[in-house]
């Protein structure tokens, strides 16, 4: 959740406005400008993040995850995927066993 004090750094608005914010009741016509400028500033992550995120799920420690665990994320938690998107991504990538180097899968998908 955001605060007033980020709001006010996102937005560059003056102490004075953040004190009125913490009082009135912010119409949708207020609302929208700030809530583009915070969607803009967006972080989206970085490799690092991805790879951390992935490793979780590296029960051998060795690099690699079940593709079928892979789908399964993708398709269950977050800003969830369609199974086609799914199939697309990962195309290719298992080995014979089933398993996906996450570190070259991060590494394909955050370079197009």
């Amino acid at each position: 959740m955001l605060t007033t004090h980020l709001f006010s750094e996102q937005c560059d608005f003056t102490e004075d406005q953040t004190a009125e914010m913490n009082v009135k009741v912010l119409d949708f016509e207020h609302f929208l400008p700030m809530l583009q400028t915070v969607a803009k500033n967006k972080d989206q992550g970085t490799y690092e993040d991805y790879v951390e995120g992935l490793r979780v799920f590296d029960k051998e420690g060795n690099g690699t995850v079940m593709g079928a665990e892979i789908r399964h994320v993708l398709v269950t938690l977050g800003e969830k995927m369609t199974e086609e998107e799914v199939e697309m991504l990962v195309a290719g990538h298992e080995d014979s066993n089933g398993c996906i180097n996450y570190e070259e899968l991060v590494r394909m998908v955050l370079n197009g």
